[in-house]
């Protein structure tokens, strides 16, 4: 069977994060039909599995499976070299019910002093799914490296934009320009890789 995604088609987001919603429209070109978990009344699902992949895979299916359109998925975080990847899966957790990520940058911040390990390395992993309601699934990563920055900087991004800054770049995600964030983010990347699988 050759999975492919033809331009309008619907697609259900599996996020209650409008933000994130908002983000992946940008990079998908705005060449599908988006509809949220969350704009269809859609349960959160729980993140149980270890992996990015595993969990952007559980989502999509199981928000696929619910509306009967194809869905897509995206399971990402932050990891920090110092905290040995962590948080990692639970980069939302660290934000607590109420997603407040100010609380989770200020956590991060407080475990990477309590290490005592002075290294800034981080990296956003991004992992894709999209399946459809009568099972196929595929799904891809993305990965941008960088390092961690205290103070938080800007509000233009969402999440722990405000303390991650990329490569060779002086300015966080969180200052930077939503389009050129898009153009290589590691959401852009797992997308690239995603076009590739499905465009």
């Amino acid at each position: 069977m050759t999975l492919k995604l033809e331009a309008g088609a619907k697609l259900v987001v599996a996020t209650h994060n409008a933000g994130k919603a908002r983000e992946l429209a940008e990079i998908l070109e705005n060449r599908f039909s988006l509809v949220t978990a969350g704009e269809l009344g859609l349960p959160e699902t729980e993140e149980t599995e270890q992996t990015f992949m595993g969990n952007a895979l559980l989502k999509a299916r199981a928000a696929a499976e619910a509306s009967g359109l194809i869905a897509l998925a995206d399971d990402s975080g932050l990891s920090a070299a110092a905290l040995d990847g962590q948080p990692g899966v639970y980069s939302a957790r660290w934000a607590g019910p109420e997603r407040d990520f100010g609380l989770a940058m200020r956590k991060v911040e407080a475990r990477l002093e309590e290490s005592g390990r002075d290294d800034p390395a981080a990296w956003f992993t991004c992992a894709l799914a999209v399946a459809w309601p009568d099972g196929p699934a595929v799904v891809v990563e993305g990965r941008i490296d960088g390092r961690l920055t205290f103070p938080p900087r800007g509000d233009r991004g969402f999440g722990y934009d405000p303390i991650f800054v990329a490569g060779d770049y002086a300015q966080t995600f969180g200052e930077m320009d939503p389009a050129e964030k898009d153009r290589i983010s590691h959401r852009a990347r797992a997308f690239a890789k995603l076009k590739a699988a499905l465009l």
